[in-house]
């Protein structure tokens, strides 16, 4: 009798014991748009090993990329609401709750990857993922989706002429629509998700994106055309729910930012390097790649001119000034 006391015993302490040590391990969610092997999912995975690791596995991190868990305004509300631990996704879609993001999807805004990371890792940027904190986010650090470039099923952009009438997908947020709207094509905001169908579905002609992302989505099979034109550079914000943040100890905290910034500078390596054999991949896959000359490139600039004026003026003038003086430091100016 007492064996099978002293049994009944040890098996609810070594089930007390499991139970604990679940508790102790917590687990993160972190959501992205982009297709798994894209760069910003590997800085992702990067930042889980990197977590793992330094909390002796105290801390999980599962990667959902692909859209899994929703729209990027899915994921917004999420992490406000606290389901959802972390995201990655392009800064300017944070425009929807503080305006002075919108400045991240200012068409031409930087000129070289030199000239965005001195923005987005200076005080600029950490200034910006400061207030979004009162918004029920806290930003950690910055990926890059990089610079966009236009896509159509219907014909070689060789002028700037030639986007009028296209029916282009954007990014649903104002500056986007503006933009394509001034180019005298037709904006349709899509989520990420939805993307591929509207295209393959003829809904729309066109999209904008980064090669990497063009790539990692297939959307090679559903676009014969892409014209290189640099118009946008897009930095990833890397947050945290400020609910799942307000639960860690002041040394969780501190690895799970100081991770962030690790994996941050490691994506961005990644992102640079892969870019010519990722453009390679989409000729081969039957794309037809042209680049604007620069006297069409001076016009297009010329078109985005009122756009930018406009959106400044929401945006407001501290911000933009702001930006730019980071930007003339890097030009030397």
């Amino acid at each position: 009798m007492k064996h099978m006391l002293l049994k009944t015993l040890l098996a609810a302490v070594a089930l007390a014991a499991a139970a604990h040590a679940t508790a102790q391990t917590r687990t993160i969610k972190f959501a992205n748009q982009n297709a798994k092997g894209h760069p910003v999912v590997l800085g992702m995975e990067k930042f889980a090993e990197i977590v793992e690791a330094k909390s002796g596995g105290k801390l999980k991190v599962n990667v959902f990329p692909g859209g899994a868990l929703g729209s990027d305004q899915a994921n917004v509300s999420a992490l406000q609401g606290g389901t959802l631990e972390m995201a990655s996704m392009n800064s300017g879609i944070f425009a929807s709750i503080v305006k002075d993001f919108e400045i991240y999807d200012f068409p031409f805004l930087f000129a070289t990857p030199k000239e965005a990371d001195a923005v987005v890792d200076g005080p600029f940027g950490s200034s910006l993922h400061k207030k979004l904190e009162d918004r029920g986010i806290v930003g950690l650090a910055y990926y890059e989706l990089g610079f966009r470039q236009i896509t159509n099923s219907k014909r070689p952009i060789t002028k700037v002429e030639d986007v009028a009438g296209l029916k282009l997908r954007v990014i649903p947020n104002p500056i986007n629509v503006d933009w394509v709207s001034a180019l005298g094509a037709n904006p349709t905001p899509l989520p990420f998700p939805e993307l591929y169908a509207a295209l393959e579905q003829k809904a729309v002609d066109g999209q904008e994106n980064p090669v990497a992302t063009i790539n990692g989505a297939k959307l090679y099979e559903v676009q014969k055309y892409m014209t290189l034109t640099n118009h946008q550079y897009n930095p990833q914000s890397v947050v945290i729910s400020k609910k799942f943040w307000d639960t860690l100890s002041a040394d969780e905290k501190k690895l799970v930012q100081d991770a962030a910034l690790e994996s941050a500078r490691h994506q961005r390596e990644l992102s640079r390097s892969a870019a010519a054999g990722i453009l390679d991949n989409l000729k081969k896959a039957g794309m037809q790649v042209s680049e604007l000359p620069p006297a069409e490139l001076a016009k297009l600039r010329e078109k985005m001119k009122p756009v930018i004026a406009k959106h400044s003026a929401g945006v407001g003038e501290a911000t933009v000034k702001a930006v730019m003086a980071e930007i003339d430091k890097v030009r030397g100016k």
